[in-house]
């Protein structure tokens, strides 16, 4: 059943993405990636990585459709149609796929108890992390403790980007709220 329910979501994944491609309303593919990382959360969920999951809801769904709106309020809602089609993009995305699909060929099967990862440092934190860091949850454990310094720098990344981003959209609406009395309309200030 839960293989089932992996296959529709990745099918309803997949039809968004080709929907978003095909569409030149630009609200409507923000509306669409907002539905894809909410399939894409509740894929996360099926497979039990629900810490994965919430940040996909909230980011992905979440704060990135917010900055997309915000983006669209302050530009235009239709995308210009291209003037020739170029097959560049499309080469390189199929390349990119085929050596993406083509370098996971070798890796082993998704739950798999030989697996490497489960001989190498899972054993340590499952039976040490209880005892050394206190917390319950091992991946809260391996993520404030093992992990502190890279959480820490992840989150400095994502608190600079909002940083930025709350900048750029601060700058474009100061200028378009930018009074234009006092002004002649070959664009030089009056002296009163």
């Amino acid at each position: 059943m839960e293989h089932i329910i992996d296959i529709v979501l990745m099918a309803f994944m997949a039809v968004a993405a080709i929907v978003m491609i095909r569409l030149r309303s630009l609200f409507a593919v923000v509306m669409l990636s907002g539905i894809f990382s909410l399939l894409s959360a509740s894929l996360f969920v099926v497979l039990d990585a629900v810490d994965v999951a919430f940040t996909e809801a909230a980011v992905g769904a979440g704060i990135s459709t917010v900055l997309m709106l915000s983006t669209l309020a302050l530009t235009f809602r239709d995308e210009r149609p291209p003037r020739r089609r170029d097959p560049v993009p499309l080469v390189v995305v199929l390349v990119t796929g085929a050596a993406l699909v083509y370098g996971t060929l070798d890796m082993p099967h998704f739950g798999d108890p030989d697996a490497p990862i489960h001989h190498h440092v899972a054993p340590r934190y499952i039976v040490d992390s209880p005892v050394e860091v206190g917390p319950p949850n091992m991946v809260t454990s391996v993520l404030a403790s093992y992990r502190g310094y890279d959480t820490l720098g992840e989150t400095t990344v994502i608190f600079t980007a909002g940083i930025g981003v709350m900048v750029l959209l601060a700058g474009s609406w100061r200028r378009r709220r930018r009074p234009a009395s006092g002004r002649t309309p070959g664009g030089t200030e009056t002296r009163s």
